[in-house]
């Protein structure tokens, strides 16, 4: 059967990194009927905004998509494209594997973390107040009158919501994932000892849903502890799962174990629908000069496959991407030593490299 999949190329190297996954997850054999549209700086000046509406309206259609990184223009209106995507679509959950693989260039090895990070609430939401604004002061009042806070007058101010319902949505998906995944053990991140209301909810949530998953191992951290250890011991972590703030930091921490944005895959998953992205920004400086690393995308679409169910091509091209990895000639820049990055290969043929290896298997 024919998948389809709405292919959004994005900006800056984006176009290069999709084209080069398009052409892998085609290798595979699955068959794909893509419905390409653009979002991001790219169609800010045609459509007046990053976000078209007939963007969204594809992803609500085929229900998945596959997404190279976007710009959000600036003074555009919009915060971010992938958080606009996130909350129109209630992709609470950003789903960040971060897994060594042989031959990368990096001071840790056999590390295999899943960062689950909630993808709607905490400092994220958006909810701010400008510095000098009549409602910034308003605030300022009001909280001083009901709290005693005492708030210098000449603040911004940042909300953060966490929500119960928020909580249990996220943690439950984090155990869920780890029963199918077969995975031992679920770490919950947070800063309680702080903020009690509204960490320490989230740490008290965790500890009720994990009543229900005797079957998994439970543990909680408190997030500067947290980094420490993952610096020290990463072997220890197993599943993550964390307040928005602290799961889109842990998990570039993470990507730096393994060596480096470049191999990290990410997912923004909801009950309707999923949106496939690398980590990585579209990095703009390097648009057109076929150099940047495509296997963190190219992972993202082996999540999509799995996603998707097609399990055994996701298995062929993640080990398609591990083989060309551990060979070490056909990778770009970062993933050659310092003194050997001459010899370093293009976006496209490492797209190539990956191909001659899915025809082997």
């Amino acid at each position: 059967m024919k998948h389809n999949i709405t292919l959004i190329p994005g900006d800056g190297v984006g176009p290069e990194i999709t084209e080069a996954t398009r052409r892998v997850l085609e290798a595979t054999g699955v068959s794909f009927n893509w419905d390409i549209v653009y979002a991001g700086a790219s169609v800010q000046e045609e459509y007046g905004t990053p976000l078209p509406n007939h963007v969204l309206a594809s992803i609500r259609k085929n229900r998945v998509a596959l997404k190279g990184p976007v710009t959000t223009p600036v003074g555009s209106g919009f915060r971010s494209v992938n958080v606009a995507l996130r909350h129109q679509l209630e992709l609470y959950a950003c789903l960040r594997p971060c897994k060594s693989y042989p031959g990368t260039p990096t001071l840790y090895k056999d590390v295999d973390i899943v960062v689950v990070r909630e993808n709607t609430e905490d400092l994220y939401a958006g909810i701010e107040f400008e510095r000098g604004s009549p409602q910034t002061a308003v605030l300022i009042e009001m909280l001083a009158g009901t709290a005693g806070a005492k708030i210098r007058g000449d603040s911004g101010i940042s909300i953060k919501p966490i929500s119960e319902t928020g909580s249990r949505q996220i943690i439950r998906f984090a155990f869920e994932y780890a029963r199918a995944s077969h995975r031992r053990k679920v770490t919950a991140t947070h800063k309680a000892n702080i903020m009690k209301f509204s960490d320490g909810l989230f740490l008290e949530v965790a500890r009720k849903v994990a009543e229900e998953y005797t079957d998994i191992e439970f543990e909680d951290r408190i997030v500067d502890n947290m980094t420490m250890q993952l610096v020290k011991n990463p072997q220890q972590f197993d599943i993550i799962v964390a307040p928005n703030l602290y799961g889109d930091i842990i998990s570039d921490l993470c990507a730096g174990l393994v060596g480096g944005l470049g191999l990290a895959p990410g997912a923004n998953i909801g009950d309707d629908y999923a949106i496939f992205e690398p980590t990585h920004g579209s990095a703009p400086k390097y648009k057109g000069q076929n150099k940047v690393n495509p296997m963190a995308m190219m992972l993202s679409g082996a999540m999509m496959l799995r996603y998707i169910r097609e399990k055994k091509s996701a298995k062929r091209l993640e080990q398609a991407i591990a083989d060309v990895i551990a060979e070490g000639k056909n990778v770009t820049y970062d993933l050659k030593p310092k003194n050997e990055s001459s010899s370093a290969v293009g976006t496209s043929q490492v797209a190539d490299a990956v191909i001659e290896k899915l025809k082997s298997k």
